[in-house]
């Protein structure tokens, strides 16, 4: 076991611990407390507009494009199916504390199981994650922008932006988890 395996990692980030899916990207928003958090922490009402107003325009793209994902994924026993438009989610209770997921800002912990998915938003953090050995090197790219490891429940997708991972993409993301 290489050393980076072998330390214990700290999972930080927005949301439930433990949940449907995990979203990983590498930087948290740029504001206390979020900027300096040390576990998972459920997002407050309201919350996610006060980051998209002190934080700007990509963090409004993360998280409309995570709410899009999660209606279109409709996954098994998630709550999101109460809700008539993926809005409507993102609102009410994307990342709160009755959610089902979360977005996280420390490499995967595969060995807690506390996800039935990971997905890690962005090629080239996947990347330097896969340069630093975080985890094994299962992955079968099935294209330029997507990778999976079945095994892992790991998918590399592209970053949570319209541009990157358009509605088409989305699709296709959804059409990779389902087949499993």
């Amino acid at each position: 076991m290489n050393t980076a395996q072998s330390k214990k990692i700290l999972t930080h980030g927005l949301g439930v611990a433990t949940g449907k899916v995990a979203f990983y990207i590498e930087h948290p928003p740029s504001i206390e407390p979020y900027n300096n958090l040390i576990k998972v922490s459920a997002l407050a009402n309201r919350e996610i507009e006060h980051i998209n107003s002190h934080c700007g325009n990509g963090w409004r793209k993360i998280f409309n494009v995570f709410a899009k994902f999660l209606f279109a994924a409709k996954l098994p026993d998630h709550d999101i199916t109460n809700y008539s438009t993926w809005q409507s989610y993102r609102d009410s209770a994307l990342l709160q504390a009755s959610s089902q997921e979360a977005l996280l800002f420390s490499v995967p912990d595969f060995s807690a199981k506390t996800y039935d998915w990971h997905i890690i938003a962005g090629r080239t953090y996947a990347k330097s994650l896969l340069r630093d050995q975080i985890f094994t090197n299962n992955l079968i790219w099935l294209d330029d922008e997507f990778a999976v490891d079945y095994n892992l429940r790991l998918i590399i997708s592209p970053f949570l932006d319209y541009r990157q991972l358009s509605n088409i993409k989305i699709n296709r993301l959804v059409e990779i988890i389902r087949k499993s």
